[in-house]
């Protein structure tokens, strides 16, 4: 990929993305899949803001079940098993133990049934099912587990890890790139210009100062929590569909060598403590923000709220075990009177058209990262609409860049299999 601001002006382009996050990126990729000829700009560094701040996983949302959110869980657990598919070099499964404890009971009777719907709601599903642990399998499984007062069982169930969500992001830029778009980071859209509609787009050089101006025929605001700054430039309110909201997350020693799924005692909220590069990766909260989204940090009330809820499981935890702390910022769509943690984190396509008159500006507001090519899709299936283009989407079928090939894989599963070499089964197979 190379930044070249100079191609701005040669060109209308049929398609400009504003944000370089998983989203904007995947929303690039299907449409120069498509052979629209797409502009992506993104003014800091690819996956820079939710993206590269998340909890690291490719999950079915277990935890929307209690909300009765099936279609966002049965759409999350689809588009995983894409992604095992299309990227099986980034997303592999995780298992979780959600420890049994005497003092709840409502855990003990609800759980299996979410697990079960969980189980079922997965089509064609290639993670093993739920499993049910006695106390002594789960003290076998994760010995750690020893400190929770009350324990009296525990259930374990597989959903799947991205352990480097930025190359995820990376490697549909590239892919795009590949398919003739043009991609640049360090580019910022500082302004929009109208003719009749949304014509151009006034790009920024970061790194030089040099502006440019680039046209195309639609604008995609893919800004994740910037969307409504990029509706401001030309007087849309875009905030009052579009909520803000803060999660922190801790990197510490490793505590567990499982994934753990945990409520925090305080207000029963969920979290996670995952593997990560030999430490532990714990998260998130979820608190409403309304300050400087380029200034989002942990603060001492979002540290104390974790390690609390922490020292419930893990009762030597300390301070100084902390290695270093994350922030970032979810753009849900709006729900008047819902809490943060209640606020539906199901996406929506705002066609400016149809809701301020305005021409050629499309918006892609909330989702969560699992279902970013299914977002995708979506955006582009509108935008092909608009330009009257008729290109099926691709992406659920094709591989990422770094994806083995089909025979690698086949290799790989085969030499698995036998326990022996891949460069032996290879040699086998002639």
């Amino acid at each position: 990929m190379r930044r070249d601001f100079n191609g701005l002006a040669r060109d209308i382009f049929d398609l400009i993305v504003i944000g370089g996050g998983i989203v904007g990126t995947g929303i690039a990729r299907d449409a120069a899949l498509r052979g629209l000829h797409t502009l992506l700009v993104e003014k800091e560094d690819f996956a820079y803001g939710t993206t590269s701040r998340s909890s690291r996983l490719i999950h079915g949302g277990l935890r929307y079940l209690p909300k009765l959110n099936f279609r966002l869980v049965r759409e999350d657990r689809r588009e995983r098993e894409i992604l095992l598919t299309i990227a099986p070099h980034l997303v592999r499964e995780l298992r979780f133990i959600i420890p049994l404890v005497r003092s709840a009971p409502f855990n003990r009777f609800a759980l299996p049934v979410g697990l079960f719907l969980y189980d079922i709601m997965a089509k064609g599903k290639s993670l093993p099912s739920r499993q049910h642990l006695s106390r002594r399998e789960t003290l076998a499984e994760e010995p750690c587990m020893s400190a929770i007062d009350g324990l009296v069982g525990s259930y374990v169930y597989a959903d799947c890890q991205t352990e480097f969500m930025e190359r995820l992001c990376l490697e549909n830029a590239i892919d795009a790139a590949g398919h003739s778009a043009l991609v640049m980071n360090h580019a910022l859209a500082t302004g929009l210009r109208q003719d009749g509609g949304v014509s151009a787009v006034q790009v920024t050089d970061t790194l030089s100062g040099d502006e440019y101006q680039a046209h195309g025929r639609i604008v995609l605001n893919a800004g994740g929590p910037w969307a409504d700054l990029v509706c401001d430039k030309l007087n849309v309110d875009g905030t009052s569909s579009l909520r803000k909201t803060k999660g922190i997350h801790l990197l510490t020693r490793k505590l567990s060598e499982t994934a753990m799924f945990l409520s925090a005692g305080s207000d029963g909220r969920l979290f996670f403590v995952i593997p990560w590069q030999g430490c532990s990766w714990i998260g998130t909260t979820d608190t409403d923000f309304d300050g400087d989204l380029d200034s989002v940090f942990a603060e001492a009330a979002d540290m104390h709220y974790l390690t609390s809820a922490l020292r419930d499981y893990f009762p030597d935890f300390k301070k100084d075990d902390i290695f270093h702390t994350t922030a970032g910022l979810r753009a849900l769509v709006a729900a008047g009177g819902k809490s943060a943690s209640e606020t539906s984190r199901a996406h929506r396509l705002v066609d400016h058209e149809t809701r301020d008159g305005i021409k050629g500006l499309v918006s892609v507001l909330g989702g969560k990262i699992t279902a970013y090519r299914y977002i995708a899709e979506e955006a582009v299936n509108l935008i092909c609409r608009e330009l009257h283009v008729q290109a099926p989407c691709s992406t659920a079928d094709t591989t990422l860049p770094g994806a083995p090939s089909v025979q690698t894989r086949i290799l790989q599963e085969a030499a698995g299999a036998a326990g022996l070499s891949v460069e032996t089964v290879a040699h086998l197979a002639g």
